[in-house]
């Protein structure tokens, strides 16, 4: 999964079909979910998916409004056209299941 390195960079990748996963390092919840993102990357090629460290991006979060992590907010030709914010432990099942909805 990439990493994001600016805001620049989000508001450009913003425009295509992007899932953006707001984590951090010391986030136990990320890390439980963070062995099954390649097959979720596998299963839904048709998006670009893009990792936020919220603690570099923390004015970007606000900004969001991510209030717990994991989160994700899907963009597609520059609009959020879904979210998955909760401070609650999210499955890959959840989490795909989320994005087949979108």
């Amino acid at each position: 999964m990439r990493e994001l390195k600016s805001v620049e960079e989000f508001n450009e990748l913003k425009q295509d079909d992007t899932i953006f996963m707001f984590t951090a390092d010391w986030c136990v919840d990320c890390r439980f979910i963070k062995p099954r993102l390649p097959e979720l990357e596998e299963k839904h090629k048709e998006y670009n998916f893009v990792s936020v460290d919220r603690d570099k991006f923390i004015d970007l979060c606000v900004e969001l409004g991510i209030m717990g992590i994991p989160s994700f907010l899907v963009y597609k030709n520059g609009e959020q056209v879904g979210s998955y914010v909760s401070k609650d432990r999210k499955t890959i099942e959840q989490i795909d299941e989320f994005i087949n909805n979108i």
